[in-house]
């Protein structure tokens, strides 16, 4: 039997774990999913179980090792951001892994932006909007201040995608798509660590900066596989559209939340759009991503659930409707009467237009569930629009739950008409992304092209909005 080249690639959300063995066509061979049981810190707060995700990874490669018919040419790692594991000089991690979503000390808070120019100037320079422990330069600030012990005893700071990389390879790296994502760490304007790591003497507690396509050998002896750094999940999504299309476009990444991402938009964040909770991504090219940040998704499931509840249906039956031109035609004429408009909260969480709807106006749960996209719509179009300048875009790409929603696919390409509009489906964009950026060290053949498949929807008479 011969044995086909593969990347094995670790995808590790907050819920499910995942491993993936692509081939050389980028075709996934085999996946394995897991779910670990969260862990407290010391402070109770619930957080990832490092040791489960530690083992895990040791546990899977065993298996994918025993198998006779593939080869592991490579190993790559995407995880979500915000989260440091620190390490001690043999490699052992000093803390659990804390939480993104841990509440931060204003105290702490309040010292950190007084001491380093004020939260608007600070954020300008950092494309970083004031996000807490979101900010995961932030837990190292917390770190020196709460627990100097540690902070002492520690060798570097590393962002989990690294840390995993470090796992196999032995080689401590920090990567410029976590370094460079809301982190407090990174000085946009300067293209260069801020100079705050330096007077707290955080700078040193930073593994070497890696470029996101090296590789590293495995720590193992007689394993002949590479060793990629890791990537930021939002990063690595976005290789594939970067590497298949080369025209400006915009990619709407749509769950939760609903991220507009502009790889060719390199106007400065103002404080205006940092307000609107804008940021800037870094490519895996090492490149700015201005991005903003819609809570839709999570909007979509809760008003979901209420449209349910009052017309008395599952809320399954909301998952394929589809879109009728004349209830739209109907809803807007309504509107233009009586139309909420909230200004929208920090961090991007929207007061809710659809939620001070009264339902009982709607004469049906379908009329409802229309008027609920045309709110999530428009409200796309203005977080979109936002990170529309820079270059002259000609493609939007909407992929995630969204893409598959005719309604919202609908009005989406009413509302920019001079732009094409299209659903995208690819599977794990996220995994596929991270074997993308190391393509060159264990993959023969060429980039493929037709990693994305495309679906064009065009404007009809009848959405114009």
């Amino acid at each position: 039997m011969t044995e086909i080249p593969v990347i094995a690639v670790f995808d590790v959300g907050k819920t499910n774990k995942k491993l993936f063995l692509f081939d050389e066509q980028y075709r996934i061979i085999f996946e394995r999913t897991a779910r670990f049981t969260e862990t407290v810190d010391e402070d109770g707060a619930p957080c990832e179980n490092l040791e489960s995700l530690r083992l895990s990874v040791f546990d899977s490669l065993r298996e994918v090792f025993s198998r006779k018919d593939v080869t592991i040419k490579a190993i790559n790692f995407s995880t979500y951001g915000a989260s440091l594991v620190y390490i001690d000089e043999e490699g052992r991690p000093l803390t659990p892994l804390y939480n993104y979503l841990k509440e931060y000390p204003e105290e702490l808070s309040q010292q950190f932006y007084s001491n380093y120019g004020g939260k608007t100037a600070f954020s300008v320079q950092t494309a970083s909007p004031v996000l807490g422990s979101l900010n995961s330069g932030m837990q190292l600030y917390r770190l020196k201040y709460e627990q100097p012990e540690v902070f002492s005893r520690m060798k570097y700071a590393l962002h989990l995608p690294q840390y995993m990389s470090f796992l196999l390879s032995g080689v401590a790296c920090s990567d410029i798509t976590s370094i460079g994502c809301h982190t407090n760490l990174w000085d946009f304007k300067q293209n260069n660590y801020h100079s705050w790591l330096i007077k707290e003497g955080v700078l040193e507690k930073l593994a070497p900066l890696f470029s996101s396509g090296e590789v590293m050998p495995a720590a193992f002896p007689g394993n002949s596989y590479a060793v990629g750094t890791g990537l930021h999940d939002s990063s690595a999504a976005l290789i594939p559209y970067l590497v298949n299309f080369h025209e400006p476009f915009i990619l709407i990444s749509t769950g939760t939340w609903c991220i507009s991402l502009n790889p060719f938009n390199d106007t400065p964040l103002t404080p205006e759009e940092l307000e609107a909770d804008c940021l800037c991504y870094m490519s895996f090219q090492g490149k700015p991503v201005k991005a903003s940040r819609l809570f839709a998704g999570y909007e979509h499931e809760q008003q979901v659930k209420r449209i349910a509840a009052h017309f008395g249906q599952h809320t399954g039956r909301y998952r394929g409707v589809e879109y009728d031109g004349s209830i739209i035609r109907q809803l807007k004429e309504r509107n233009k009467q009586d139309a909420p408009q909230p200004e929208a909260n920090k961090q991007g969480m929207q007061a809710s237009v659809f939620g001070q709807r009264d339902l009982g106006t709607f004469s049906s749960d379908i009329e409802a569930y229309h008027q609920l996209m045309l709110d999530i719509a428009n409200q796309q179009y203005i977080a979109t629009s936002r990170v529309l300048k820079g270059a002259r875009v000609k493609r939007i790409f909407v992929d995630g739950g969204f893409s598959k929603n005719a309604i919202y696919m609908n009005l989406l390409a009413a509302l920019f008409p001079d732009i094409e509009i299209f659903a995208a489906s690819m599977a794990q964009a996220t995994a596929m992304g991270a074997a993308l950026a190391i393509h060159s060290s264990w993959n023969s053949k060429p980039m493929p092209n037709d990693l994305i498949e495309l679906k064009y929807y065009s404007v009809t008479h009848d959405a114009t909005l």
